[in-house]
């Protein structure tokens, strides 16, 4: 034992500089491993083995040739067997690893696929909600933060994005169904936040409570607002102040990821370019904004309201 410690440090501490660099991954990599198995029941089975595993050193120190032949018999089988019974962690192990470096940007980015879970899983919970007549008000943050908001009148939930989750919230009856969900990237941050509601618009009685603070919101952030009506199931998705109504799961889904998905840098016009074009309009967009918006201007028709008849 003592002889196999020395000829270990003879062997890499006695070496070149790559042999620090050597020590340096497998102490990485055990660590990761650690770190990989942390908060599992894999835990217990490694402190098992680590018994096991000093027993049959103990075996060779004290010439146990029986029991060190025994287990080494049951090493064989026991390689098939740490197979098996680290199944999801070995996998779990791997798509991390598959994670990691250049190779994933050939397929697909996470943000991306990120934004697509969100879409998904916010366009199912709407399509059930409508479905039940259940109201919902979504707010999706952007660049802007709404966890001050959130953190004045809403209830910390700090969940990953579901979309049984929402509908169970915004089921009625419950604590938080009135208020509105904050979901920020792929986790419900916020629920039954008090949103402010629009005082921008001329005829008030059109739109409901969670129509206008949808509306109030989109005003005073880049968020993007999903509403589901109570009283006739429809889908409508407000951005910038403007409504897109009688969306279906499908164009609901759609319209999320391309609001939400990473955008590539803009590249800057030249201020020669902005003034002579008429964009240098500081002014005149800030007396815009203070007035009144007409109601029809700010409807979107959605492809189901085209196609229907007008009563």
């Amino acid at each position: 034992m003592i002889d196999a410690i020395r000829e270990f440090l003879g062997t890499y501490f006695g070496g070149s500089w790559t042999s620090i660099i050597d020590i340096g991954l497998v102490a990485f990599v055990i660590y990761w491993l650690f770190i990989l198995i942390r908060g599992t029941r894999a835990v217990r089975i490694v402190i098992g083995l680590s018994i096991l595993y000093l027993v049959y050193l103990g075996a060779i120190l004290f010439d146990l040739n029986l029991l060190r032949s025994l287990m080494e018999t049951a090493a064989v089988v026991g390689l098939f067997a740490v197979v098996v019974v680290f199944q999801p962690e070995l996998r779990r192990a791997l798509e991390q690893i598959g994670r990691i470096g250049s190779v994933n940007r050939f397929f697909v980015s996470t943000e991306v696929a990120a934004a697509e879970r969100v879409a998904r899983e916010i366009s199912r919970a709407a399509r059930i909600l409508a479905g039940s007549r259940h109201g919902a008000l979504i707010a999706l943050e952007r660049e802007t933060g709404l966890q001050d908001l959130a953190a004045e009148s809403g209830v910390p939930v700090h969940a990953d994005l579901r979309a049984e989750l929402l509908v169970t919230i915004f089921y009625r009856g419950t604590a938080l169904h009135d208020g509105a969900v904050v979901i920020s990237g792929e986790q419900i941050t916020s629920a039954g936040v008090l949103l402010p509601l629009s005082q921008n618009v001329l005829d008030s009685e059109r739109y409901g409570t969670r129509h206008r603070a949808a509306i109030g919101i989109s005003e005073q952030t880049d968020a993007v607002v999903v509403i589901v009506s109570e009283e006739t199931g429809s889908i409508s998705l407000v951005v910038r102040g403007r409504i897109e109504r009688n969306l279906t799961e499908e164009q609901l889904r759609r319209r999320i990821f391309s609001l939400i998905r990473p955008q590539a840098p803009r590249r800057a016009i030249p201020f020669m370019r902005r003034s002579i074009d008429g964009r240098w309009q500081v002014g005149e967009r800030r007396d815009q904004q203070d007035e009144p918006i007409d109601p029809e201007a700010r409807v979107v028709t959605g492809a189901a309201e085209a196609r229907a008849p007008r009563r």
